[in-house]
């Protein structure tokens, strides 16, 4: 909890003359039209890896990204960071997520590396697989590190997909079970790049499935879907 605290309430981060402007130039992005169809549109597919999975105490260690480019997955678009620790993460967590102690020490100072996410992102909107954690993750260190409020579109691949795939709800559960089930082959699970991408290959599946039973052509179709599913869900 103390964390958090400080986290929430600390003071504004300095940053230098460059980072504030970098961070301007950002704010004055145009927004993009989310009712855009799937062809002519920019999706950003993201994962994290942090040093556990605690949202209260646990910090950001990494970001993966791929972009989604007109309904296909662009892989020269992608991204990957990671932030310079101050102390590294356990060696159990090490284990999981496979970045070493030296990789931590020697990471992209927080600031660069988050500057660096949002001129990536653009203002793209953002997908994950149960946002709840990659969006709390990254929100807490851009306030931390940047001192901005992070109020972005995010799309949550695990309530689209059962909604689409209703049979399939109480047995699919996990990224693990989606991608084994539409064969999306992971070599590098826990790697936040290489999750991103297995995500960004069951986002063009939820895509497809969209389209074809739902008539859904947009970003904001597949929110409703997601809306939906809550919804059906709280009547249960």
């Amino acid at each position: 909890m103390k964390n958090l605290l400080q986290c929430w309430f600390a003071p504004q981060p300095r940053l230098s003359p460059q980072q504030t402007e970098r961070l301007a130039s950002w704010r004055m992005l145009p927004e993009i039209d989310r009712t855009a169809t799937f062809d002519h549109s920019r999706f950003v597919v993201v994962d994290v890896e942090t040093t556990g999975l605690n949202l209260m105490t646990d910090t950001l260690i990494s970001i993966g990204a791929v972009a989604v480019v007109n309904g296909r997955i662009a892989l020269a678009d992608s991204f990957s960071v990671v932030l310079q620790q101050r102390e590294i993460s356990r060696k159990e967590n090490i284990l999981i997520h496979g970045i070493s102690g030296s990789e931590q020490r020697e990471g992209v100072l927080p600031a660069g590396a988050l500057l660096a996410f949002l001129e990536y992102l653009g203002k793209s909107p953002l997908v994950a697989f149960h946002v709840a954690f990659d969006e709390t993750m990254i929100k807490r260190a851009l306030r931390q590190y940047l001192g901005i409020s992070f109020k972005r579109p995010w799309l949550d691949l695990a309530y689209v997909l059962p909604s689409l795939y209703p049979d399939l709800m109480r047995s699919h559960r996990a990224l693990d079970d989606w991608a084994s089930y539409f064969d999306i082959r992971n070599d590098d699970r826990h790697n936040a790049l290489a999750d991103a991408l297995a995500t960004a290959q069951l986002l063009l599946v939820a895509i497809a499935q969209a389209r074809r039973s739902h008539e859904t052509r947009n970003y904001d179709g597949l929110r409703k879907l997601e809306r939906a599913f809550h919804y059906s869900r709280a009547g249960v």
